[in-house]
């Protein structure tokens, strides 16, 4: 009888070593397995793909703010309207047609000056401001046109502010050959790298598309610049793509 139950307490330790062993062994396969698939799920590169274009903005803006200022609203008046004829009469002379002109705002301001003790003292101040803006396509006319600016104040225009913009309209046709092209490049920047490794370019695994900029021609780069114009009617577009791709 006592033989019996040591023959049975043998197998069953017998039994229990082996599931053990069993466990461990599949314990070490499951865990060999995850970091095996951990290792291949990195075993990526992110790479940028780069595309500039130079190009000539094709329209250009110019708008020109002037005031005058004084006690009696006829004189001022009559005074903003003769800038007006002068600002015309510059564009005119320039080469541009009464079309490309055209009134963009106007406005009239009252001050009331004021003593020590906030007792009102003389007649109000009133200045009318008036802004005149070219629009144009013959842009290197208009860049011409604005390096002779000076040429307002002789004529009496008391200017105020005076900002001109040059803006690239033909992007869409540009972005269909300049997105191919930064993908080309980056796939080759991938090529390299998987060949400097020693592995070799799968397939990609996520994209991203960089925002189209526009801007000087001579400025700094910028990867995620939305700007459409600039001072300056020589500009650059560019656009980045960041691509992973799977290395094999």
């Amino acid at each position: 009888m006592i033989e019996k139950l040591q023959g049975s307490r043998a197998a069953l330790l017998g039994a229990v070593a082996i599931f053990a062993f069993g466990l461990t062994t599949s314990g070490y396969a499951l865990g060999d397995g995850l970091r095996r698939s951990k290792m291949a799920e990195h075993r990526t590169v992110t790479v940028r793909g780069v595309s500039e274009r130079d190009v000539t903005a094709d329209l250009a803006t110019w708008t020109i703010n002037f005031s005058h200022q004084g006690g009696d609203f006829g004189s001022v008046q009559q005074s903003v309207d003769e800038q007006a004829r002068a600002v015309r009469g510059f564009f005119q002379r320039a080469g541009f047609n009464a079309d490309n002109v055209t009134d963009t705002d106007v406005s009239l301001s009252r001050e009331q000056p004021r003593d020590k003790d906030g007792t009102a003292v003389g007649p109000q101040r009133l200045t009318v401001t008036r802004s005149i803006q070219l629009r144009t396509t013959d842009v290197m006319r208009a860049r011409s046109a604005y390096a002779r600016q000076a040429e307002l104040l002789r004529d009496g225009v008391e200017l105020s502010g005076t900002n001109v913009s040059y803006t690239f309209t033909g992007l869409n046709a540009l972005k269909p050959a300049m997105i191919g092209e930064a993908n080309r490049n980056a796939r080759s920047s991938a090529e390299q790298f998987a060949h400097d490794s020693g592995s070799s370019v799968g397939g990609i695994k996520t994209a991203s598309q960089g925002y189209f900029s526009v801007g000087p021609r001579d400025g700094e780069e910028c990867d995620d610049c939305s700007a459409s114009g600039g001072s300056s009617p020589f500009q650059k577009v560019r656009v980045v793509t960041t691509i992973d791709y799977d290395l094999g």
